[in-house]
């Protein structure tokens, strides 16, 4: 049987290049996105369900624990982005983006993990941001919640030491996804999603005797 790995945000950008990567090498993934168009094809279990709600999380839950397989790797990917200072956002964009970018990550992983507690084996990928150590102007609650997902992520991290279980934040600086679009600026400022899923699987497969626990991912050149 296959290894598996779910993937939230996995039909395009970062996540569909990690999808790519690890069923290249022969792992099983479940996709979920809240359209999957287009994400199916072997070794391929697209997932529609809007992880912003608790629905869409238990939908993907279920989804996956019906396959009746151990999950090897979660890619807690899926997130958003809104321009805006905390003084002047839109009312409710604060709640949207936790909702995205933290509490789909809490309420998904408190559902998949318990199996891999009791195998003693198992990844978490949190992808976090270079926004989750550096404040900018503009940022406001995208600033917010991935400094919310880093620290998640290391608390996750002390709490499952003793079960052997893996927990790595990802934290990339511009990379060349839809949320960039209409910018001008030439492809070459931008790293590629595929160097992004290129260090997950770097860090998946090292020995079990050790755990990357953050990269710190930018381009050459430095922040945009």
């Amino acid at each position: 049987m296959n290894p598996l790995i779910v993937v939230t945000g996995g039909t395009k950008g970062i996540g569909k290049a990690v999808v790519e990567r690890f069923v290249s090498e022969g792992f099983d993934a479940v996709i979920c996105a809240r359209h999957v168009e287009g994400a199916e094809g072997p070794n391929r279990f697209p997932v529609a369900a809007d992880l912003a709600t608790r629905e869409g999380i238990n939908t993907l839950v279920a989804f996956t624990q019906r396959l009746n397989r151990p999950v090897d790797v979660l890619v807690n990917n899926t997130g958003l982005f809104f321009p805006g200072q905390i003084h002047t956002e839109e009312e409710g964009v604060l709640e949207q983006t936790m909702a995205v970018n933290v509490y789909s990550a809490y309420h998904l992983t408190r559902g998949l993990i318990g199996e891999m507690i009791t195998r003693r084996k198992g990844h978490i990928f949190m992808m976090c941001s270079t926004a989750s150590i550096v404040a900018y102007t503009n940022g406001g609650s995208y600033c917010i919640s991935k400094y919310a997902l880093l620290g998640m992520s290391r608390v996750l991290r002390e709490e499952m030491k003793p079960h052997n279980v893996k927990v790595t934040a990802i934290l990339p600086g511009a990379t060349l996804t839809a949320s960039w679009e209409g910018v001008d600026l030439p492809e070459e400022r931008f790293m590629k999603p595929e160097d992004v899923a290129e260090t997950l699987w770097t860090a998946y497969n090292l020995s079990e005797r050790a755990v990357v626990e953050e990269i710190l991912m930018r381009p050459q050149l430095g922040d945009l």
